[in-house]
């Protein structure tokens, strides 16, 4: 069945850097098989379910501590997505690994950034600024963003798209943060996520 637009869930649990290029896409035109429906944080005081409200769309806090265990965390998220009928989950900055029981559940529809060159500086205790540091501490001269599938391996999915990033002499994690997230994750996240819209709508997927 061919939809108009594919129904976007974004989880987050910081500011949502990556959320608001997606809803700059989206004004924007370069997101058009699509539309951010809802927004989820594991973390109730990220900036990003403000950004959410901005832009007048549903921002729901879900608690894993809260809520005691993975499966009770997992549920809550599932049942959410149910109800707002969710075709693409796109994880963006979200600092909660979900399951084999949650991630089989949605083969090729959970996407996740990260910034660096996958499979350089990822996995396990690789998020944030950890993934810089990492980077200049190895003394690499190029690195950049990888937006791939999500399965039950932390980001150990199918690779969507990649774009490199110069490094620069003087930099510190946080300056190269800052160009990765300018120069590749603004750029391949809306528009992996436009390309698996598409691919949704059309019933490709």
């Amino acid at each position: 069945m061919l939809k108009n637009k594919a129904r976007i869930a974004v989880l987050v649990s910081g500011g949502g850097t990556n959320l608001q290029a997606i809803l700059d896409a989206e004004k924007s035109g370069i997101i058009h098989s699509g539309e951010v429906v809802l927004v989820i944080s594991n973390n109730k005081d990220a900036y990003a379910l403000t950004r959410a409200a901005n832009a007048g769309i549903q921002g729901l806090y879900i608690s894993k501590k809260e809520l005691k265990s993975q499966a009770a965390f997992e549920a809550a998220v599932i049942n959410a997505l149910e109800e707002y009928r969710i075709d693409l989950i796109v994880l963006a900055g979200f600092m909660s690994i979900l399951s084999e029981q949650f991630t089989s559940r949605y083969p090729k529809r959970i996407i996740n950034i990260h910034p660096a060159l996958i499979p350089s500086f990822c996995g396990k205790g690789y998020y944030g600024l950890k993934v810089h540091e990492a980077a200049l501490e190895k003394g690499v001269k190029i690195t950049g963003a990888t937006v791939h599938f999500v399965n039950e391996i932390p980001d150990g999915g199918e690779i969507i798209a990649q774009k490199a990033v110069q490094v620069e002499d003087g930099d510190t994690p946080e300056t190269l943060q800052r160009r990765v997230m300018e120069q590749a994750e603004w750029v391949i996240l809306p528009a992996s996520v436009e390309k698996i819209c598409v691919a949704l709508c059309s019933g490709e997927s």
